[in-house]
């Protein structure tokens, strides 16, 4: 038998922990001076050239937010401090795992990305069309994405590397049962609901924080392709969402959301019998229930879609005051690395592109690099502290207030809590026979080929959600479940 290799960092240095990244207690954030997972996502992001790693195909347009409700009590932020007030926006759909010419009709989650223009900076918030993902570490993000593309040698895409990571990812099988479900093709951008996904965070006037959940719920009504259809539209109609959504809109068929959000107080998490933090995983709607603040509208399609779609940059690290982050690890993860997939991608300068320029005034020191528009900064001083009256300086008012933090810092297990199973069990008992049955021949047919041991594997995960949901993806693959 040959010796086991040692996992090393590109420098060669031995990795002792490559399944939890660093943090400051065990649901504390991410700690900068993890520079394995630092190593891993900066090199995830400049693996291809020039489209992107993640969401490569997708559709955009411009809108607008209007708000329907008074929530003063939980931020500050001006978008929201009038009913009726209203914000443009910017928002992009996408599939996930797919190249750029790849099919719209695809078994896939579908991005939702939202840019807010606001008068105190751009605002995003980067989710999908599901409340949970596959992962809740940003250091396995990189080896979810490959299983996703393609194998090194063939160049083909793999049902053996796909099932072989989600059946040793137990936390996956809550998405992936979504995914599988009549939910995993939409039909078109238009009638599926969006979601921000992670927690993030609302902060009023008094420096109060609240946790929240952002939810966009289609006022067009959910409508899901069957595979069949999906798979004819592929090779008939592989632009078919975004055909779908520019058409509507240059009809004046204006796609609308209702925006909500679900709330929980700093003691609430604290006490809270999950993980609030656990991108996972949702909120029970009965215990924190939606809170309707406005409605989306799309309204304009873009002049030109390299310009505007192609080169859109969404990342959230784009905050305003009033709003803010959690310690979600996937949500920390992806504060560094979409922004840093911009920088590589679209250049250094990109936050100066007209789509994703703010329409506030920018006064910053950055300067140079690829493309800097406009003066540049002309003669003013490109340090900070200095004597110069007029030059920006900082303002502490705007300044969050202190996230208490506890725990020693380390690699703690992020799979050490067990419990990966009782979301995706409620969510199979949610569903009628049709649509169980839907479910677990999507799933049988996409195991199709898989080894004998990962789908032994896989099976104990299903049979654990629900005994009945186990059995029945059993019986479809022809195996016996002991």
């Amino acid at each position: 038998m040959s010796q086991t290799k040692t996992l090393t960092t590109a420098s060669g240095a031995p990795v002792a922990d490559n399944q939890n990244s660093r943090s400051a207690g065990p649901r504390g954030p991410l700690l900068l001076d993890d520079f394995h997972l630092i190593e891993k996502l900066a090199h995830f992001n400049r693996e291809n050239i020039p489209e992107r790693r993640v969401h490569a195909k997708g559709s955009g347009a411009y809108g607008t937010f209007t708000v329907s409700r008074d929530i003063i009590e939980y931020t500050s932020a001006k978008l929201f401090e009038a009913v009726g007030k209203k914000t443009p926006t910017f928002l992009r759909f996408s599939t996930v795992g797919g190249e750029r010419g790849s099919a719209d009709t695809e078994r896939d989650p579908r991005g939702f990305a939202l840019k807010f223009y606001t008068e105190e900076g751009n605002w995003d918030i980067v989710g999908n069309n599901t409340p949970v993902f596959f992962i809740r570490d940003p250091l396995k993000f990189p080896d979810f994405i490959h299983t996703q593309k393609r194998l090194p040698q063939s160049n083909l895409k793999s049902a053996q590397m796909m099932w072989d990571f989600w059946s040793h990812s137990p936390e996956a099988l809550h998405q992936v049962t979504i995914l599988f479900s009549d939910r995993g093709i939409p039909d078109g951008y238009r009638h599926m609901h969006g979601f921000g996904s992670h927690t993030y965070s609302l902060i009023n006037a008094k420096g109060e924080r609240h946790w929240v959940k952002w939810h966009y719920k289609t006022k067009q009504g959910i409508k899901n392709l069957a595979p069949a259809d999906a798979a004819r539209l592929a090779g008939t109609d592989p632009d078919y969402a975004q055909r779908d959504l520019f058409n509507a809109i240059e009809r004046g068929e204006f796609p609308k959301w209702s925006v909500c959000i679900q709330v929980m107080t700093e003691a609430q998490a604290a006490a809270h019998y999950e993980n609030p933090f656990d991108v996972t995983k949702t909120w029970s709607q009965k215990e924190f229930p939606l809170i309707e603040v406005g409605e989306l509208e799309l309204n304009r399609n873009p002049l030109n879609y390299f310009a505007e779609v192609e080169q859109a940059a969404f990342g959230p690290s784009n905050m305003v005051p009033g709003v803010g982050l959690s310690p979600d690890r996937m949500l920390q993860g992806r504060v560094f690395a979409y922004a840093d997939a911009h920088r590589y991608r679209v250049g250094t300068n990109h936050q100066q592109l007209p789509v994703n320029a703010p329409l506030s005034p920018v006064n910053s020191y950055q300067r140079d690099g690829s493309m800097a528009f406009g003066t540049n900064g002309g003669a003013a001083p490109n340090y900070e502290p200095n004597s110069y009256g007029d030059a920006p300086k900082q303002a502490p008012r705007y300044a969050e207030p202190a996230l208490a933090l506890s725990g020693a810092a380390d690699r703690y297990d992020h799979r050490e809590d067990t419990d990966y199973y009782s979301h995706a069990g409620a969510l199979f008992r949610l569903m009628n026979d049709e649509q169980k049955a839907l479910l677990i021949n999507n799933i049988a047919g996409a195991m199709a080929g898989v080894t004998a041991d990962v789908v032994d594997r896989q099976l104990q995960h299903f049979y654990k959600a629900d005994p009945a949901y186990g059995e029945g993806i059993a019986k479809a693959l022809g195996v016996s479940l002991k």
